[in-house]
């Protein structure tokens, strides 16, 4: 049961106070950092442009390096379909696609207990130790000379991989004001196309190679798994866990880092596990649109990322030419992508866009993939226009962050999210069978028809954001803003202060 206003809020003992003020321990970690610490160096000037670049190059970075990383490795699976690892392991079509599902059965399957370990423990250091796990798992990766070691070292990529989209979403959300949030969610987002380029140019390089100690593929995960281990060090290094203990600010910048916040009424960050704010987060009606929009939208992204090699060979290219020909599709997720959340920050239009690249990539790259004969330039062109309708994620990420208050419901939100996200990408290679092969007809027109769907409930999700708006509006024509409540650790359906952004 949700708790009162008289519960989370303590009455000060200023008489002439007429508001409620929050508790530490109820309310956000920023809340007490700014009583404890907001008049110490008082009076320094803080350019904001200037700290928001700084901050930009602070996190922006290593976020995106980590997002890179986690799509190569979990793609390597992909580059290596051409590079030898089917024949050398005696896997079948349905055992290749398995070995995807296997990942995103782990990764739905530890979003939870990575929300719990991230409001738990320090964010950033928690995200390092993920990335130098599957880094290690990667690398181990190389070892495998079965069907049952390449079932295991997926099941535990998953499972460390999991912490990566929910920890960069806090990550944002505690740094970022919500109309900024779009465009760094984007700048992180981005290295899946770069990663797609990155995976592809590594496979036509390393199948050059003709050792007899190792084969090509086995290369391959070697080397990007020990270089995502060095970036889960520098992780643990260098990104600090909040504003409020950034060594690399000053005083000043820390507290101006977070009195820039205050308008998300979000909060920063707080330690203490609410259960009432879970409950309310699966009552909550955003949170299964949402979650319905990512599972829909994601299956294709399942469905051609596990399998864009097989298509691109099926269409009649050798492997080395199938490794090149990757590289375009990489080079539009990155223009989409940077695209959609410029536009979805600008103005303020992350519904128009999730509608608008769901509608060019699943819609008419699905049909041309579809409807064309499969040799034919149309249906690769068909295969490359599919790769936009990625960019539907980062403002789906950026849905979750702007719009869910309160830090435990945060941590959930963001888990059902991903958890949706990993069933899209079960389902997604599920639509590829044997005995569809080598055209793959089914599983293309189920591209076309999910994204139709998604469509249709971003178009509901949308509408009930405005009601909710314009509902709060009538009710708060007389009400009183009460002091520090952006900081009180509310959730946005108790804050009746807060707005949606759509």
């Amino acid at each position: 049961m949700a708790p009162t206003n008289e519960e989370v809020y303590q009455t000060s003992t200023q008489a002439e106070d007429n508001y409620e003020k929050p508790t530490y321990r109820d309310g956000d970690k920023a809340l007490d950092f700014l009583r404890t610490e907001a008049e110490v160096g008082e009076g320094e000037d803080v350019d904001e442009k200037r700290l928001l670049r700084k901050i930009d190059w602070l996190v922006v970075p290593l976020m995106f390096c980590c997002y890179l990383l986690q799509y190569l490795d979990k793609s390597l699976l992909n580059y290596a379909a051409v590079m030898g690892i089917r024949e050398d392991n005696n896997l079948t079509t349905e055992q290749y696609g398995t070995l995807s599902l296997i990942f995103y059965v782990s990764f739905l399957a530890f979003e939870f207990p990575h929300a719990y370990m991230m409001q738990r423990f320090p964010t950033a250091k928690y995200l390092g130790s993920c990335v130098v796990a599957w880094g290690a798992v990667v690398a181990c990766t190389a070892a495998c000379n079965s069907y049952g070691s390449l079932v295991a070292t997926r099941f535990l990529l998953g499972m460390f991989e999991s912490a990566i989209s929910p920890s960069l979403i806090l990550i944002t959300s505690m740094w970022y004001r919500r109309e900024e949030q779009p465009l760094r969610v984007g700048l992180w987002y981005v290295g899946v196309g770069v990663a797609s380029i990155i995976g592809a140019l590594l496979s036509y390089g390393f199948q050059f190679y003709t050792g007899d100690l190792l084969k090509s593929w086995q290369i391959l995960f070697l080397v990007v798994g020990l270089i995502t281990v060095a970036m889960g060090i520098i992780v643990i290094i260098f990104m600090p866990d909040n504003p409020m203990s950034a060594r690399q600010l000053t005083h000043a910048e820390r507290v101006a880092a977070v009195e820039r916040l205050r308008e998300n009424q979000t909060g920063v960050e707080n330690k203490h596990l609410k259960p009432y704010q879970i409950v309310q987060a699966f009552k909550d009606p955003q949170l299964w649109l949402i979650a319905f929009i990512t599972t829909a939208a994601s299956i294709p992204n399942g469905a051609v990322g596990s399998f864009q090699s097989i298509i691109i060979s099926g269409l009649g290219y050798s492997d080395k030419q199938t490794a090149l020909m990757q590289i375009p599709g990489g080079v539009i997720a990155v223009a989409s992508v940077l695209m959609a959340t410029w536009g979805a920050a600008k103005f303020n239009a992350r519904a128009v866009n999730i509608i608008l690249w769901s509608a060019i990539g699943g819609i008419l790259g699905g049909s041309l993939l579809a409807f064309l004969p499969s040799t034919s330039n149309g249906a690769l062109a068909g295969n490359y226009i599919t790769h936009v309708v990625g960019a539907f994620l980062p403002c789906a990420y950026a849905f979750a962050a702007a719009n869910t208050a309160g830090h435990t419901k945060k941590v959930t939100m963001n888990a059902v999210v991903l958890m949706s996200f990993c069933l899209g990408n079960i389902l997604g290679p599920l639509t590829f069978r044997n005995e569809d092969a080598p055209d793959y007809i089914p599983a293309k027109i189920t591209i076309v028809a999910v994204d139709a769907v998604a469509i249709l409930a971003t178009v509901v999700l949308l509408l009930y954001y405005m009601w909710t708006n314009k509902k709060r509006d009538k009710a708060m024509v007389s009400g009183e803003h009460k002091c520090d409540i952006e900081f009180a650790d509310l959730t946005d359906l108790e804050n009746k202060e807060f707005r949606y952004k759509y």
